[in-house]
């Protein structure tokens, strides 16, 4: 075969060859048995007509179309392969000649990947990273627990900002009641902003047994539309007013909240520990994503076609309903909940897919441009996570999976560490240096 490519724009060209008359024969052998099992000719059974008698009856180009269409996909294969291009979407085809006795000529018009100019991606300067733990990090996490242990207590005190109220209440708009607008003890934490802005302030300082007129306006963006930025009146009667009774900070507490530990000093160990580990990977995720931004604003990709953009969002949505469907959501009942449609995901996933696009670009033109390679092991240390990710038996995920996939996600991620291994975070800023006496351990 025979291949010529002659690129015309940044990502088309037209890529012109031929079919090879051995080739031809197979093709229109394969066509002939096609066409011969639905044929009936008079003296023959069906499906047993010799092709001798079908080239009389119907002449050999009658198989011409049938036997193209056999042997294009091999062939335009072939020939994407000779010319040496990456194709990112169907080809238009169209026939050249198809003479008898010579070979059949065709010509593509193909859209391809872009080529990339790579900057440099490595050294690339990222932002300094925090990984220390502080003291005042580790009094907001007992804060937490000591929150989530905490028992509500009435009291005859005045309400304030913190504590629950249990409620009647009944709305009204231009003196009517509006649905959804009244409820018969109802518990609501001041200070939550669980109701219109307004609502909850005006319970502050109100005791049991106090009834109340609280007026409020709905915000203009209100979900439903027949009240949005309208005044309305809340008669309220407090029932109840509670108040957060905290647990004391000791080692009882420590065990209550976490059965491995029997002091509150192994807590907060335990707690500074878990912090350590959070901050360090959060430091690592922001320098791999900023030394992977400052790589593919240094590189150059002339244009990226249409067709990698919709194939990318194709695949975010792919990926997040199939999360979905997992936990039993379904694509309708998705759009349901949520309000949406289909095309609004689709904007969504919209925003950044040229970004994301090029982001992949850049990675597979480092996987060349190192000489990346997937190892067999590395290989199946990838089918082994993916199948314990998503619950999976290794051969089920090697079935769903080819090897180009896994090579190429395993190279890419290897592209990804030679970035961020090379990346350079910049100094630390003067407030965070060892003088903080605040903290409590320092991860360099």
């Amino acid at each position: 075969m025979t291949a010529e490519w002659t690129k015309q724009g940044a990502v088309t060209g037209e890529l012109t060859f031929d079919i090879a008359q051995d080739e031809i024969k197979q093709g229109l052998d394969k066509a002939f048995v096609k066409v011969r099992k639905s044929l009936t000719v008079p003296g023959f059974r069906k499906g047993k007509v010799p092709r001798v008698i079908f080239d009389q009856m119907y002449g050999e180009g009658a198989l011409y179309e049938d036997a193209l269409n056999i042997l294009l996909p091999d062939a335009y294969e072939h020939a994407v392969d000779e010319a040496g291009i990456d194709p990112v979407d169907q080809p238009e085809l169209s026939v050249e000649s198809m003479d008898e006795g010579k070979p059949w000529s065709i010509k593509a018009t193909v859209t391809v990947k872009p080529d990339v100019k790579l900057g440099d991606y490595k050294g690339i300067s990222v932002p300094k990273q925090n990984k220390r733990v502080y003291v005042a990090d580790v009094n907001k996490e007992l804060d937490k627990k000591r929150e989530q242990q905490a028992e509500l207590v009435v009291t005859e005190d005045a309400a304030k900002e913190g504590d629950t109220v249990v409620i009647d209440y009944v709305g009204t708009v231009d003196g009517k009641e509006f649905d959804g607008g009244s409820a018969k003890n109802h518990s609501l934490e001041l200070g939550s902003g669980a109701f219109i802005p307004g609502f909850e302030d005006q319970l502050v300082g109100h005791k049991t047994g106090d009834e109340v007129t609280v007026k409020v306006t709905f915000p203009k963006e209100y979900q439903a539309s027949d009240l949005a930025g309208k005044d309305a009146e809340f008669a309220v009667t407090v029932h109840e007013v509670k108040v957060k009774e905290m647990p004391e900070l000791d080692d009882d507490f420590a065990k209550d909240v976490d059965d491995s530990v029997e002091t509150l000093d192994e807590l907060k160990d335990k707690i500074k520990a878990d912090l350590k580990k959070q901050k360090e990977d959060a430091a690592e995720s922001a320098i791999e994503e900023a030394a992977i931004k400052g790589a593919v604003d240094n590189a150059t990709v002339e244009e990226i076609p249409d067709a990698m953009v919709k194939s990318d969002i194709d695949n975010q949505m792919q990926q997040f309903l199939g999360n979905m469907q997992r936990q039993g959501i379904n694509p309708d009942m998705y759009y349901q909940l949520t309000g949406t449609s289909e095309a609004d995901l689709r904007k969504q996933f919209n925003q950044d897919a040229e970004t994301r696009v090029k982001t992949n670009l850049v990675l597979e033109a480092i996987v060349d441009a190192e000489g990346i390679k997937a190892t067999e092991d590395e290989i199946d240390a990838e089918v082994a996570d993916l199948a314990n990710d998503y619950g999976m038996e290794k051969d089920a995920v090697r079935r769903a999976l080819t090897d180009d996939m896994l090579t190429h996600d395993i190279a890419v991620k290897k592209a990804i560490k030679v970035i961020t291994d090379n990346a350079v975070e910049e100094k630390a800023a003067k407030k965070d240096d060892d003088s903080n006496d605040d903290q409590t351990d320092s991860a360099k």
